[in-house]
């Protein structure tokens, strides 16, 4: 277990092409079903321009362009964090051992450094990427988990507090198979005429708790068709209506030491609206670290960096309460 015992630091350029980058990029990024933003420069300040409509004009000698195209700049207010993991170094041999074994291209009588650093990076970006996931829906600074940021959730039911966007009362409605397509339908009527503009676009999407995924699937299982009993039989990959997917935020079973006062959401947007960024590159002392202590016999790992989540356009949104 000696190569196992070898310190680690990640730092720099390395933190980012090797830790952080492949949690943020491509099908890693797409799997949040949200807007990442890596590594912008801090304040991280988004800026959304609005074109003039009906800009054709008249032919005519001169400038008739008229006023500038309108901007709105809205700043990601981001957070030091730190994820700290301690194993018992049997424990920790095994698990590391266990992502070696899964790998067919491994000579198991020759281990190399290399490849063990992989498995044991592997495993702590999982773990930093599911909080992450967690954090960005959940986050709350008044809560007494989960307080690193304020996620989506907590600045949606803000934000309408503050301005008001469109909200749609289910709070007399009781969640099931016969009354789902009606919250749905319900909340799409809500929607501003600038959000359902973007339908065609294709990132429009109902990001909700997982009891309303199983109402839609259960109300989808008695259409009574052949579609629906193969995909009874063979469940369904994806789930949308209307065009308009349907997203598990995958928070249901955090949802007891949340105090929002309810375990159901769903919020209707699109998913450029919500952004999620981190950033390694301009917090002093970013880094990912991995050693071996002798004293406590434990494998420990450390990270820290900056984090933040912002609604880009809370007119951009449709809220539920329940």
């Amino acid at each position: 277990m000696g190569l196992i015992e070898n310190p680690k630091t990640y730092t720099g350029r390395d933190l980012e092409t090797i830790f952080f980058r492949p949690m943020f990029s491509g099908a890693s990024a797409e799997e949040l079903g949200i807007r990442v933003l890596y590594n912008m420069p801090v304040p991280t300040t988004i800026q959304l321009w609005s074109p003039r409509s009906n800009i054709l004009q008249k032919y005519s000698s001169g400038w008739t362009g008229g006023s500038a195209s309108e901007r709105m700049q809205k700043t990601i207010e981001m957070s030091k964090v730190k994820a700290e993991v301690a194993f018992s170094a049997q424990n920790y041999f095994q698990q590391v051992y266990e992502l070696i074994v899964g790998r067919a291209d491994v000579s198991l009588d020759d281990l190399t450094g290399t490849e063990l650093e992989q498995a044991e990076t592997e495993m702590f970006r999982k773990a930093i990427a599911e909080n992450l996931r967690v954090l960005m829906w959940m986050g709350d600074k008044q809560a007494p988990v989960y307080s690193n940021i304020d996620g989506f959730l907590t600045l949606a039911y803000r934000y309408y507090d503050e301005t008001e966007f469109p909200c749609v009362d289910f709070s007399e409605t009781t969640l099931s198979s016969s009354t789902i397509l009606g919250i749905f339908r319900d909340m799409w009527d809500a929607a501003s005429p600038e959000l359902k503009a973007l339908k065609p676009e294709g990132h429009l999407a109902f990001y909700v708790t997982s009891d309303i995924c199983n109402a839609y699937e259960e109300y989808l299982d008695s259409c009574g068709s052949d579609g629906a009993y193969t995909d009874l039989v063979s469940g369904r990959r994806e789930l949308s209506y209307h065009g308009i997917k349907i997203v598990d935020m995958g928070i249901s079973h955090h949802m007891p030491l949340h105090c929002n006062g309810s375990s159901t959401h769903c919020i209707l947007t699109d998913s450029r609206n919500l952004a999620l960024a981190v950033n390694t590159a301009d917090m002093p002392g970013s880094e990912v670290r991995m050693w071996y202590n002798p004293d406590e016999m434990e494998n420990r790992q450390r990270a820290t960096f900056l984090v933040g989540a912002e609604i880009l356009d809370e007119n951009l949104l449709v809220l539920s309460t329940f």
